[in-house]
């Protein structure tokens, strides 16, 4: 479907800048060519075939993703080396089965012996080797097994004697989005090379293969000195970036791709608001920006162009009704005469993962100003 003007969508809609996009795109596929490693994108961001295909022609290898609709989604439509990067559980066996018996080569990873064992238990019983990777937690952040325990160790033996194939290891320092200097990020982003690094020796000195050493967020991806022994590289939100990744400092607001486009639909004009038909429904409730140097509310204010508008946030959200308002909380009396009823805006987010997930579909925004639309897969 193909439209001549962003004014011609209804509200809310998903807005992708195409060509913001596509620099965004560039720009991590120059990084990891540099750094000499190849680079597998999280789609779990974007959930887009027509995002996706532009990564890979820009020489992207490979995709991740967070579910396994998403992985039976991507490889119907032609990705066949596909990262489940979730931790594998008994019950969803059967799912990545049937993917990989169709031809689709699917590596899953865990961090839990238990369930290493029960892998290769159930892939004896059905007559298939599966191919896992072990999490390594780099950052305390939330999953993974520390480089140096015994625990890894014993998830290698689990699958090297179990009837699994050892792929690799790969490691998430999630925490970078809590950091906001560069001295900062190069120095976990060492921490997330040389934890990976460890694991794989330790892992290959028990004699065991460990070919893949895969590491992988924006901001450490974007800061990394070196990337000596590893081979592979994933990020995903750098395909749209957003206000996190903006306050991390490793973007700015105007390198957002995405944004929504909201329509003003009136006024409080003794509390200096305006009231946009975007509220979290369409924003997400993610307010990552809350913890960090710069609280952004919902949401940075922005023209129908895309132009910011400074000192204007979307500062409030009901479940589909936004309050618009001048940051620090000083009413503005000519919010009405600024911003009349019926006025588009696009307001960029916090969160662009959360907030692509709001929305069926993206309208795609070319540079000659026409709208064509992307659809997004969904489930799990």
């Amino acid at each position: 479907m193909q439209m001549n003007s962003i004014k011609e969508l209804a509200t809310p809609a998903a807005v992708v800048d195409v060509p913001k996009m596509q620099r965004n795109i560039a720009r991590m596929q120059a990084r990891a060519d540099d750094l000499g490693v190849k680079l597998r994108p999280h789609v779990k961001t974007t959930k887009c075939l027509d995002i996706v295909q532009r990564q890979a022609a820009a020489g992207a290898q490979g995709i991740t993703v967070s579910t396994l609709k998403e992985a039976e989604q991507f490889f119907a439509a032609g990705f066949p080396d596909i990262l489940y990067a979730v931790g594998i559980a008994p019950n969803k066996f059967a799912q990545a089965l049937a993917l990989r018996e169709r031809g689709c080569d699917l590596k899953l990873i865990t961090d839990n012996a238990q369930v290493a064992q029960a892998i290769g238990v159930f892939g004896r019983e059905h007559g298939h080797r599966f191919e896992v990777w072990i999490e390594v937690d780099c950052d305390g952040h939330r999953s993974g097994v520390p480089p140096g325990s015994d625990l890894l160790l014993d998830i290698g033996r689990a699958l090297q004697e179990g009837g699994s194939m050892l792929g690799g290891v790969l490691a998430h320092a999630g925490s970078s989005y809590e950091l906001n200097t560069e001295a900062a990020l190069k120095a976990l982003a060492e921490v997330e090379r040389s934890s990976c690094v460890t694991a794989a020796e330790r892992l290959r000195a028990q004699g065991w293969p460990c070919p893949v050493v895969s590491i992988g967020s924006t901001p450490t991806a974007l800061s990394a000195q070196s990337l000596q022994g590893v081979t592979e590289l994933r990020a995903g939100v750098y395909v749209f970036f957003d206000l996190v990744m903006a306050n991390v400092g490793v973007c700015a607001p105007q390198d957002v791709a995405l944004s929504v486009l909201v329509t003003v639909i009136g006024h409080q004009l003794e509390k200096g608001w305006a009231i946009v038909d975007g509220g979290w429904m369409a924003m997400s409730r993610d307010r990552g920006t809350q913890q960090q140097a710069r609280d952004f509310g919902y949401g940075q204010v922005c023209s129908v162009d895309g132009e910011v508008l400074p000192g204007y946030l979307l500062s409030g959200a009901n479940q589909e009704h936004g309050i618009l308002s001048r940051q620090g909380g000083e009413p503005d009396r000519e919010i009405a005469q600024r911003f009349p009823v019926g006025t588009q805006l696009r307001i960029l987010p916090n969160h662009a993962c959360a907030t692509g997930a709001q929305f069926p579909q993206y309208h795609a925004l070319g540079a000659d100003g026409g709208i064509s639309t992307w659809p997004r897969f969904y489930g799990w």
